[in-house]
């Protein structure tokens, strides 16, 4: 008889490093970042331990079993549903004190649990040493001290997932709350496990929790625990969370005091000072645009030089071989016409794109692993609020420069029905994707930094145009406060990093060159039947007279409804072939940039906003970005000589 495969669940704080303990379990790999969101939805892979097989779920951060938001509360739905055999709890030694609000509700489920101390390796640079003996005497459960990111503690995690400890309630609440939990505790249905602690949230009235008995329980049961809870909270001279709360902090600060000791105050260093200057309202501007700048360039000339290498040792040769085999017809054409599945689908993804997402990705995940990212949030915070966007509605919004979808799906958190429409539409619209962006600037690099310049500037407007017409028409709800939690910034390890753009460019591969190929051979078959003919002369009136571009763009924009970086790969050959004048340059990758999120946020609008709302998101946002760029082609017109 097979052994049953056991469940361990990472938890912790945001940015604490589960993913990263994920990955060293498991020996997969999911996205690690310095910086909150990286993960948002729960992960799951096989693990074998000397034999024994488990399964390792990877969830997004949480701070306590008192559910304040949705994004916790499918991490709390799954302790409760799964009941995992184990649970693995992630601090980040310089957030210790933070952590053990946490640590003291997972010690009241009673499940064999092991802590991961990790970033152990920053708190003497802090002025700060743990006593992780005394920690482990006073918590009762195995602690296993870890710098995941380079693997060490990895194989003493192990050792521990091998034989658990299931540490006890280490808070007691007072003699008034103890017997009522005691007294809920007995009347609760049978198959409702870690009785403790559900007792306590009905007597907190978490309103996730009491919604989840609503659901599953009769009316009889919920009022006769709702009654309980009425008659315990009365006996109370003061509110029922004030004491939870004031009681899990003295223990939190007795644990603290017998186990931390202070070395003496560390002068504030480099990185410090950076993390205060990035987010500075003076000072911050020069850095973000001194690391644009540098990223700019990097793909004009780093991957400009690769991709002329690539196209010499790998088109040039097979284009010739193709060419000498097979005479000029219709598999000529196939192979290697203007929509070829070689040159348009292949080609253009290897050679053209890859070059150029292989040199942003690396600027990106430097960016991502310093901890720039969160402090930038804070340097946009007044723009934001003047469109409508406040606290956790920032986070997304610029992670809308990595990946649009997640960006999107990240917005499931926010309470505010306004500030989650403005935040989606806006990630929608004139926000380029980290592809896209990369490209965008490869593009706009062959005609000068003042066109990049321009295009950004242009599309940066448009953007908070938008969100404050929105921000305007939109009626008032409740607003979420400002709070975003810093990371310190870190020196990055290059093997990290590497790793990061290994697997970001191998995810593009997986995903991108079918769509790049099939994409080519449905406009291939449009051009030989004619369809593509009739489209273009359909849309010839708003691309060449209104737009100002040729009608082949209309090529471009149609692989914009398959995938950006496609489109973007043919407009840049355009550009390399000198069919596209200055303007039209200009005014392509606007357009290019506002037309059409791609297909998978689509999806996440329609998953997070209701299907009609997403589409009709869409409709907007796609004539919206003809209307903005035909009168950006006419100011130019005007403008530049």
């Amino acid at each position: 008889m097979k052994n049953k495969i056991k469940k361990i669940a990472i938890l912790g704080l945001p940015n604490t490093g589960k993913s990263q303990i994920f990955n060293n379990l498991t020996g997969q790999y999911t996205l690690v970042a310095n910086y909150p969101f990286t993960t948002i939805e729960i992960k799951r892979a096989i693990c074998n331990i000397k034999g024994n097989q488990y399964e390792v779920l990877d969830t997004p951060g949480l701070h306590c079993l008192y559910i304040h938001s949705e994004e916790e509360i499918m991490v709390r739905d799954m302790l409760f549903s799964e009941q995992p055999d184990i649970i693995i709890q992630c601090i980040d030694a310089n957030r210790l004190k933070q952590s053990l609000t946490l640590t003291a509700d997972l010690l009241e489920l009673n499940i064999p649990m092991i802590i991961s101390l990790n970033a152990i390796d920053e708190t003497s640079k802090q002025g700060m040493k743990i006593d992780t003996k005394s920690l482990r005497n006073i918590l009762g459960v195995s602690i296993v001290e870890s710098v995941a990111i380079k693997g060490i503690g990895t194989e003493e995690l192990k050792q521990a997932i091998l034989a658990p400890k299931a540490g006890t309630p280490k808070v007691s609440y007072g003699d008034i709350i103890e017997k009522g939990i005691l007294t809920i505790q007995e009347k609760l249905p049978e198959d409702i496990p870690y009785k403790r602690k559900a007792a306590i949230l009905i007597l907190l009235n978490d309103k996730f929790w009491i919604k989840y008995l609503n659901n599953n329980y009769s009316k009889d049961i919920i009022e006769t625990l709702k009654n309980e809870a009425y008659k315990i909270n009365r006996q109370l001279r003061g509110n029922i969370s004030y004491i939870i709360n004031n009681r899990r902090n003295v223990w939190i600060n007795k644990t603290i005091a017998a186990t931390v000791k202070k070395e003496g105050t560390m002068p504030a260093g480099f990185a410090q000072t950076f993390a205060k200057m990035s987010r500075h309202p003076f000072y911050g501007i020069p850095i973000l645009l001194f690391f644009l700048t540098v990223t700019f360039y990097l793909i004009i000339f780093v991957a400009g030089t690769i991709e002329k290498w690539m196209n010499v040792i790998i088109v040039v040769p097979v284009i010739n071989l193709i060419s000498y085999i097979i005479p000029n017809g219709f598999w000529y054409d196939f192979l290697i016409g203007h929509y070829g599945i070689l040159t348009l689908g292949l080609f253009n993804a290897i050679v053209t794109v890859l070059p150029i997402l292989s040199v942003f990705f690396l600027m990106f995940s430097f960016l991502e692993d310093i901890g720039y990212i969160p402090n930038l949030c804070v340097l946009v915070k007044r723009i934001f609020e003047k469109i409508g966007l406040t606290g956790k509605s920032i986070m997304p919004v610029i992670l809308g420069f990595g990946c649009k979808t997640m960006a999107t799906l990240v917005t499931r958190g926010l309470k505010s029905k306004k500030e989650k429409f403005i935040a989606v539409y806006l990630i929608a619209f004139a926000i380029p994707c980290s592809a896209q962006l990369a490209i965008d600037m490869a593009i706009l690099g062959r005609i000068g930094f003042k066109a990049f310049l321009i295009a950004y500037g242009v599309l940066a407007f448009v953007e908070i145009a938008a969100g404050f017409i929105l921000n305007k028409i939109l009626k008032d709800d409740n607003k979420s406060c400002f709070i975003q939690e810093l990371p310190a910034i870190r020196m990055p390890s290059l093997k990290v990093i590497l790793t990061k753009v290994y697997y970001r460019l191998y995810w593009f591969l997986k995903e991108a060159v079918p769509i790049f190929i099939s994409a080519a051979i449905l406009l291939f078959l449009c051009e030989k039947t004619g369809i593509l003919l009739a489209i273009k002369n359909l849309l010839r009136p708003i691309v060449v007279g209104w737009l100002g571009l040729p009608v082949n763009i209309v090529d471009v924009l149609i692989l914009t409804l398959a995938r950006h970086e496609a489109a973007a790969g043919l407009l840049l050959h355009m550009v390399d072939a000198g069919a596209l004048t200055y303007i039209q340059c200009i005014v392509s990758v606007v357009i290019t940039t506002m037309f059409v999120p791609c297909f998978a946020n689509i999806v996440a609008m329609c998953k997070e906003m209701g299907t009609r709302r997403g589409i009709l998101m869409a409709i907007i946002i796609n004539i919206s970005s003809f209307f903005l760029a035909g009168i950006l082609n006419w100011i130019l017109l005007f403008t530049i000589k």
